[in-house]
C-alpha cells in the first residue's frame, strides 16, 4: 500500500479537540472557533448517550490523554528545567501556551502540516504569545527527509538539552506499517540528546471483548466525524513494548489514566479507561 503524505483530513478532529479544551478551561476565549463550536455542540448528544450507555465518551478520553501528558512532562520538567518540547501535530493545543507561562526555561516548538501551522502562528501571534523559545514549524511525520521532516524539526534544536517529543490525537490515524518508520526515524534522531523521551497516547485493544466493542464504537464515531480511518495497535502492553523496541527505544512505559485518578483533575471511566499514555525512552 503506498504510504499517505496527506494528513491534512485530521485537522478536522483539531477543531472539535480545540474547543473541548475552551470548555475545560484548558484554552483561553482566544483558542474558541467558530467551526470547533458548531462540532461540538453538534456532538453534544452523541456524546451524551455515549457516557451514559458505554461509560465514557470521547471528552472522556480526550482529557484523560490531555491532562496524563501534562502531569508526565510536568515530570520532565522538574527534571530538566531546560526542556526542549516539541509537539507535533499540535493542532489548537493550548498546551505550550501553559508550560511557557509556567517555565521560563523551556523551548516550545508546535508544529503542524502546512494550513494548520499558519493558523496556529496568527492565532498565538495575536494573542502575544510567540517569542524566541515559543514558535510554531511546518513538518508532516511521514516525511522521511526534508524541510518539512521530523529530523530536521530535531536538528533545529540544542543537541546539549534534553527534548520531548509528543504526538496528541494522531497515531491512531494511521496503520502500523506507517507509524513504524517514523517511530523509527524518530528514535534515530533522538540519539543526538543527552536524553530523549517521547509521548503519546493510544488506544489499544485489549482482550476484555466488552472493552473492545466500546472503543471500537467511539473509533467509528471518531472515524465519521474526522472522515478518516482509525485504527487500533497492539493488544498488550508487552506487545506494545516489545513493538518499540525493536524500533530502537530503549525502554517504554505504559501509563493508565485510572492509576492516576486520585492524583489528577481528569474524568473517571465507567470500568477500564480506553485510552493509554506510551512515555518511550532514546537510548
Amino acid at each position: 500500500m503506498a504510504q499517505r503524505l496527506d494528513t491534512s483530513s485530521i485537522s478536522f478532529t483539531a477543531l472539535y479537540t480545540g474547543q473541548v479544551w475552551v470548555r475545560n478551561g484548558l484554552s483561553g476565549p482566544g483558542f474558541r472557533t467558530r467551526s470547533g463550536a458548531l462540532l461540538y455542540g453538534a456532538m453534544t448528544p452523541f456524546e451524551a448517550a455515549g457516557k451514559r450507555l458505554m461509560g465514557g465518551n470521547i471528552r472522556t478520553f480526550l482529557l484523560q490523554r490531555h491532562h496524563l501528558i501534562d502531569a508526565r512532562l510536568e515530570a520532565l520538567i522538574a527534571d530538566h528545567p531546560d526542556l526542549q518540547i516539541l509537539e507535533l501535530a499540535c493542532g489548537l493545543s493550548p498546551r505550550g501556551q501553559r508550560l511557557c507561562r509556567r517555565h521560563a526555561g523551556i523551548t516550545y516548538v508546535e508544529a503542524d502540516l502546512p494550513d494548520m501551522a499558519r493558523r496556529k502562528q496568527r492565532l498565538l501571534a495575536g494573542l502575544g504569545l510567540l517569542d524566541g523559545r515559543h514558535r510554531v514549524e511546518v513538518v508532516n511525520i511521514l516525511a522521511e527527509h526534508g524541510e518539512q521532516s521530523v529530523a530536521t524539526l530535531l536538528g533545529r534544536l540544542d543537541p546539549a538539552r534534553p527534548v520531548a517529543v509528543v504526538t496528541e490525537g494522531l497515531i491512531n490515524y494511521f496503520e502500523l506499517a506507517s507509524l513504524s518508520p517514523f517511530w523509527a526515524r524518530l528514535a534515530g534522531a533522538l540519539e543526538a540528546f543527552p536524553r530523549g523521551i517521547y509521548l503519546t497516547d493510544n488506544y489499544p485493544l485489549y482482550a476484555n471483548m466488552r472493552f473492545q466493542r466500546t472503543l471500537k464504537a467511539l473509533g467509528g464515531l471518531l472515524g465519521a466525524v474526522s472522515r478518516s480511518h482509525v485504527t487500533f495497535h497492539f493488544d498488550s502492553d508487552r506487545a506494545t513494548e516489545a513493538h518499540f523496541r525493536g524500533l530502537g527505544f530503549s525502554g517504554l512505559t505504559v501509563h493508565d489514566p485510572a492509576d492516576y485518578y486520585a492524583s489528577l483533575p481528569i474524568p473517571r471511566t465507567r470500568g477500564t479507561p480506553m485510552v493509554r499514555i506510551l512515555e518511550a525512552q532514546a537510548p
